[in-house]
């Protein structure tokens, strides 16, 4: 267990640094029972220590990152343990909050490879993530003052092109970003 917990907490490491967190650290914690005699949860505890940054100490993963740094981790986990799991359905609620740019197509290219083994389900605001899927839905609220409703549209090609670049640009007849969205599907 103690192998597995460093490989793991290596492999996990490698990750994350492609996630924009290049300074993150993992560690998989075993230590054995002191007194060597299997409890109702085994004979080992594990814990799950996390660094975010260079120069901090490790904490207990849910004292040491925030809501983000905990999308991105849990990425980062499925990643490795993708080939490993039978979960049919994974689902990422904004694992790409606070990044951008490269960060945000490297999400996006995690997503992908995890769909490859599994159903992925990613809300994200980012065109670099969404433009990785093959399905694109939109899901929109609507209040008229005494009732909010919501609707979810799937869309076809060419309204993937056009929200698309509608999250670019804020618009969805501008040429360029029309242009941009079709280079990022």
């Amino acid at each position: 267990r103690s192998e597995a917990a460093a490989r793991l907490s290596a492999l996990v490491d490698e990750e994350i640094a492609q996630l924009s967190m290049p300074s993150a650290r993992l560690q998989v914690q075993v230590t054995a029972d002191a007194d060597g005699v299997p409890g109702p949860h085994g004979i080992d505890e594990v814990e799950f220590l996390f660094a975010a940054n260079s120069g901090t100490g490790m904490r207990p993963l849910h004292k040491g990152a925030s809501g983000g740094e905990l999308s991105r981790l849990m990425l980062a986990l499925e990643v490795v343990l993708a080939d490993r799991t039978t979960v049919p359905t994974l689902v990422f609620d904004e694992v790409d909050a606070g990044i951008g740019g490269k960060a945000a197509v490297e999400v996006g290219r995690r997503l992908s490879r995890l769909a490859e083994h599994a159903q992925v389900i990613a809300v994200t605001h980012l065109p670099q993530v969404a433009a990785f899927a093959d399905h694109h839905f939109v899901v929109s609220k609507d209040d008229d003052g005494t009732v909010t409703s919501s609707a979810v549209i799937e869309l076809d090609e060419h309204s993937r092109v056009d929200e698309l670049a509608r999250m670019l640009a804020g618009q969805e007849d501008s040429a360029t970003a029309q242009a941009h969205a079709r280079e990022l599907l």
